[in-house]
């Protein structure tokens, strides 16, 4: 059997062979080593730092050890799970630097030049961003690890970090753990957090904040299980000197409370559940929660408005949405009590008829009713007439309120027998 003769080779031909790529050893303790080296002789200089931090990271792998970075500049070394501080096993070698937001002094003034660090080396290494805010989080974790006088210029310099944009308020998450909320950590951290927070900016900007990372709503539980109430939360901030964490607080449990009220008063109304029963309801929450008239009237217009699906055609919806609320004024009865409440329920009426084009020429029909069902009293009318508090739609609905207005100040015989002439 014959075989394929071998293909020539020519002489000093060199076979190619493909070059695999060594990646390099992960040595985060010479990373550690070159860091503590190049801070401790900065002479606690932070302006040295900061010269240090941005020509360093030409030479040091940033971006690969980024977590021993922060923990060097947060802690001054290394940390291991728990928080603890790795140490050398060469006793020659530090395993901490000198400068550092732990051995910083405990004042403002002196964590602000410190934020400057942080600020100035993510701005040069833009991709350290990520990492920053992702280690941040994991040192709120160990907070136990940390003597008090350290959890109190981590939550210092925290506060700063927040009120200035260099991270989210995702980094909160970690005060919500369980191991951290039971001791008491998380709370103490975050008074201290938002007194320096709330010194830089507004309320509404800490709020605006917690709110983009979806924590608002989770306040309460930085309370140890055993002491978590409203009221203890409460107590504790306006004792603190932080009344605006305090109304937060009230703000975003009103919120909540008002969103289960709804959702139990849609689903009644859908069932077709007595309008007694409705109003029991309806009082039964009011009283437990506190919530007053002026802001439940709105609400109830919301819900029993949402729970119809209106037909498309004006000359008909005129027909059905008085039919609707005709069904339901003595829900309105019960909740519009006092003149605020029913001068809130006018101008919400006023404004949905305004968003709702289909609803433009019923303004006054809804009125009419709502006054023939003593829901509005002539006092409020008026003043809505004289001077409503929303401009929406405000001369279209004057307009048609007018003849109504003059019938209002007219004689009462006048009166009756302009109520039997208006059809509703």
């Amino acid at each position: 059997m014959s075989q394929k003769a071998p293909k020539p080779i020519l002489s000093g031909q060199r076979l190619k062979t493909r070059k695999r790529d060594e990646k390099e050893k992960y040595d985060p303790s010479s990373f550690r080593d070159a860091i503590i080296l190049g801070l401790n002789e900065c002479s606690n200089d932070l302006e040295q730092v900061i010269k240090y931090l941005d020509t360093a990271g030409s030479r040091l792998d940033y971006r690969r050890y980024a977590e021993v970075l922060f923990d060097i500049l947060f802690t001054g070394g290394q940390l291991a799970p728990g928080g603890l501080i790795v140490q050398d096993t060469d006793p020659t070698k530090p395993s901490r630097a000198d400068i550092c937001v732990f051995t910083a002094e405990k004042n403002v003034e002196t964590l602000k030049a410190f934020y400057e660090v942080f600020f100035k080396l993510i701005r040069r290494y833009k991709y350290l961003e990520r990492s920053f805010e992702d280690e941040l989080q994991k040192i709120l974790i160990y907070l136990k690890a940390y003597s008090e006088e350290e959890r109190c210029k981590l939550a210092i310099i925290t506060g700063l970090f927040l009120a200035n944009g260099l991270c989210s308020a995702k980094i909160l998450s970690s005060l919500f753990e369980q191991h951290v909320v039971k001791e008491g950590l998380s709370l103490e951290f975050s008074t201290i957090m938002f007194r320096t927070w709330l010194n830089e900016k507004d309320i509404n900007s800490v709020s605006a904040a917690m709110k983009r990372s979806q924590i608002e709503n989770r306040l309460l539980e930085l309370f140890p299980i055993n002491k978590r109430s409203q009221e203890a939360f409460l107590n504790h901030f306006q004792e603190a000197g932080l009344g605006p964490v305090a109304n937060l607080q009230r703000v975003q449990q009103s919120a909540e409370v008002k969103k289960e009220l709804q959702k139990d008063l849609t689903r009644m109304i859908n069932d077709n559940e007595p309008i007694k029963e409705i109003i029991a309801h309806l009082k039964e929450y009011m009283a437990k929660h506190k919530l007053s008239d002026h802001e439940m009237v709105v609400l109830v217009w919301n819900t029993v408005m949402g729970t119809v699906e209106w037909n498309k055609k004006e000359e008909l919806v005129a027909e059905q949405a008085l039919k609707h609320l005709r069904n339901y004024s003595l829900l309105f009865t019960a909740v519009a009590k006092t003149e605020k409440s029913e001068l809130n329920l006018m101008v919400r009426i006023q404004e949905y008829c305004y968003d709702n084009i289909n609803f433009m020429k019923v303004f006054q029909k809804i009125i009419i009713l709502f006054y023939k069902s003593e829901v509005l009293s002539e006092d409020v009318v008026l003043k809505w007439y004289r001077d409503s508090p929303s401009s929406k739609g405000k001369g279209i609905f004057v307009s048609q309120m007018k003849k109504f207005v003059e019938w209002l100040k007219s004689a009462e015989e006048g009166k009756r027998n302009f109520l039997l002439s208006i059809s509703i």
